[in-house]
């Protein structure tokens, strides 16, 4: 049984191989592409439309291979949202890097927006280091700032969260649930000193 299976099996890579042969088309060295492939050439909110489903933490890196982002502030915006969202951080921040100082701060407002619902969903051990990243960039980013904060907070990052809010409360003036909710988190936490 085994023979006939082993017979069957070398019969089938013969004939994968004849069919490549025939086929005409090289064979890539080392499963390397020839030739890299172009950017996505439509707007960067449509190619991240297509992408997102693939920005997790296994399919990030391959997936803008594969269908490179845009380019210009908008396509580096979504990329790095995407790396972000999969929590590759250190990737997003490279993709931000490789823009003009003058227009980091705008690829950095896409990574707030795209990054934004996961902190409103209270996944704190996503959205701390998304904030983080935005408020690198947008250090004025008050909501960036309370989220970074709140989520440093649960996660136990008590420095981080202590300068985040400390300076969300600096520049949002409003009375609302959002301050009340960062002086409680202060106040609980200079009880723990």
């Amino acid at each position: 049984m085994y023979r006939v299976l082993y017979a069957a099996g070398w019969g089938y890579v013969a004939l994968c191989g004849l069919v490549l042969a025939k086929s005409g088309t090289p064979v890539p060295r080392g499963g390397e592409p020839t030739t890299s492939p172009a950017p996505y050439a439509g707007a960067a909110g449509q190619w991240f439309s297509q992408v997102k489903p693939f920005c997790n933490a296994v399919e990030v890196e391959v997936r803008q291979q594969q269908l490179p982002a845009p380019s210009g502030v908008e396509g580096a915006g979504y990329s790095a949202a995407c790396y972000a969202l999969a929590g590759k951080i250190d990737r997003a921040q490279e993709v931000i890097d490789r823009l003009a100082k003058d227009e980091r701060s705008q690829a950095a407002g896409i990574v707030f927006e795209i990054g934004h619902p996961v902190a409103d969903a209270g996944d704190d051990q996503s959205a701390g280091p998304i904030m983080r990243l935005v408020v690198g960039y947008q250090p004025g980013n008050y909501m960036a700032l309370y989220h970074a904060g709140m989520s440093e907070y649960i996660l136990g990052q008590l420095d981080f969260a202590r300068t985040h809010l400390e300076r969300f409360l600096e520049l949002y003036r409003s009375e609302d649930g959002w301050r009340n909710n960062a002086l409680d988190v202060l106040k609980r936490m200079n009880g723990k000193q």
